[in-house]
């Protein structure tokens, strides 16, 4: 099955469309039962009560001067060591090795782009702000867009949204929002998160990495889009470009994830190269 509908054939190095087999893929992403429920939907509970317009726009002012910590790349893969994610049904192991297993199923597939493989190192690096205190609602889980209604697959959205105030807004509360129809997904206020944050980071410190990698630390975590298709009015013709690689990231994000932890310490000299390639030194965070 195509992962996109009709991806810019224009884009001569776009990923292979064609998702790889994979063991037992409905077992991921169950937010129906399974030992982790109850920490998941906790977690969802508090992030779709308190993840508002205000707050978001609150938490880019707090954030945006990255004065938090000064590290680099490798640090902050070790200071996952010491962070399991509470909104993730799947794994209940140190984020740090999900890192590196992303990483390295990218690399298997696609051996000639370095930059990708970085990419699957560094995508939830942004969950540091786990561990300087931010409360997990608002470091993980699946994104989503908050000036508007959320859509039909945003997870647990029935019984979620109950105390959220935006919904009580007029304009929020509409599908649309606060937003232009096509106004693209850079003009959308994403709920508060890694993924964003870690975007603005690596913006801030001029990571040399193309376009897409951009792209994908930013929204790999926005579920509805890339996997359902959901907030296709607020996507622009570069949203729609960019969704084929968000997509093939994906795979390995998710299915990757394994009880079968990678030895680090081998894979770290490799990993390093990247880093002094693309984003070298001492870093603001």
């Amino acid at each position: 099955m195509k992962v996109a509908a009709d991806p810019d054939p224009s884009l001569v190095s776009q990923p292979d469309m064609e998702p790889e087999a994979a063991t037992d893929k409905d077992s991921f992403r169950n937010y129906t039962s399974g030992p982790l429920l109850d920490r998941v939907f906790a977690t969802y509970k508090l992030m779709h009560t308190w993840q508002t317009v205000d707050f978001v726009r609150r938490k880019h002012a707090q954030f945006g001067g990255f004065s938090y910590k000064r590290m680099t790349v490798m640090e902050a893969v070790d200071m996952l060591d010491g962070l399991v994610d509470e909104s993730d049904p799947d794994v209940d192991f140190p984020n740090s090795f999900h890192a590196f297993q992303t990483a390295e199923g990218i690399r298997k597939a696609h051996p000639d782009k370095d930059w990708f493989h970085l990419v699957g190192l560094l995508h939830d690096l942004g969950k540091v702000l786990a561990l300087a205190g931010e409360p997990q609602w608002a470091v993980v889980g699946d994104t989503f867009p908050v000036g508007c209604r959320p859509q039909a697959s945003v997870v647990f959205r029935d019984c979620t949204f109950q105390d959220n105030p935006d919904l009580q807004d007029p304009l929020y509360s509409t599908e649309l929002g606060m937003y232009q129809p096509h106004c693209g997904l850079e003009n959308v206020l994403m709920s508060w998160g890694h993924d964003e944050y870690m975007y603005r980071m690596m913006k801030f410190n001029k990571f040399a990495l193309p376009p897409e990698a951009f792209y994908i630390i930013r929204f790999h975590s926005f579920y509805p889009w890339h996997k359902f298709g959901d907030y296709r009015q607020l996507c622009n013709e570069q949203d729609l470009a960019m969704l084929p690689w968000v997509q093939e990231f994906n795979k390995f994000d998710l299915y990757t994830k394994s009880a079968s932890l990678p030895d680090v310490a081998a894979l770290r000299p490799y990993y390093q190269g990247l880093v002094d390639r693309y984003c070298p030194g001492v870093l603001c965070w």
